[in-house]
């Protein structure tokens, strides 16, 4: 049997739309926040050079790019998948530590502990002995209950090997499609995700992109001011120095 039967799709959608106004919101922060001197700080100013890099615009779009590509993904993880969830399990956010989501079913007498990631890659093997040592802490809120303990990792997209609760897990892992179908009783709701948004994304690309391009005028000019000699060329001696010297 599924963790839910039914879900509101109204409160999912509601919950998408939150989210995606969060993800923006805070994308556009970071990108309206860079500083030159600081990314220029944590790059490789050796690799620029051998990639035979002549002007400050293509050394800004590399960073901008790889800045944007990094950030989003966090971002996205952080802010959208969680909220949906929680909507589409008819659960409550959890108060544990590691855990984000509790379901509580008085017709079973379970409880059910739920750790919502983002794609199956997330853990290495500290991460996952501080997850088992989270749904351990969460089994005693059960135990006190006197209820049955499920405890589970939700991987919101990709594919998984579906892992059982023998030794020493105690817990399943369920990506995808299958997650999705366990939280909602809907084998279908891992599509229908996509479907919910709508047009909902589009009315933030321009913010988005009116952002991303002042950014890019923004460092390029930093770039230049900082580490360009009079003539326009870049001063690779100079930049070096910045990034590595005392």
């Amino acid at each position: 049997m599924p963790l839910n039967n039914s879900y509101d799709e109204q409160e999912v959608i509601k919950a998408i739309a939150t989210a995606l106004e969060t993800f923006y919101a805070n994308l556009i922060e970071k990108i309206d926040g860079l500083n030159i001197k600081k990314v220029m700080k944590r790059k490789n100013p050796y690799l620029y050079r051998a990639k035979a890099m002549q002007s400050a615009s293509e050394i800004v779009e590399s960073v901008l790019t790889a800045f944007v590509s990094s950030s989003e993904e966090t971002i996205f993880g952080n802010c959208f998948f969680e909220p949906i969830a929680i909507a589409a399990s008819g659960g409550n956010k959890a108060l544990a530590e590691g855990i984000d989501i509790m379901i509580q079913d008085n017709a079973t007498n379970t409880i059910s502990a739920i750790a919502v990631k983002s794609g199956p890659s997330v853990f290495n093997a500290d991460s996952k002995k501080r997850q088992e040592q989270n749904f351990m802490a969460a089994s005693k809120l059960a135990q006190q209950a006197k209820a049955r303990y499920e405890a589970y990792i939700g991987y919101c997209y990709g594919k998984k090997k579906e892992s059982g609760r023998g030794k020493p897990k105690m817990y399943q892992e369920l990506a995808g499609k299958r997650f999705w179908a366990e939280l909602t009783g809907d084998e279908d709701f891992y599509i229908k995700i996509i479907g919910y948004m709508g047009t909902m994304p589009e009315k933030y690309v321009a913010d988005y992109k009116e952002s991303y391009n002042k950014a890019a005028n923004r460092l390029v000019r930093e770039f230049s001011n900082s580490f360009c000699k009079e003539d326009g060329s870049i001063d690779w001696e100079k930049l070096v120095e910045f990034n590595s010297g005392d």
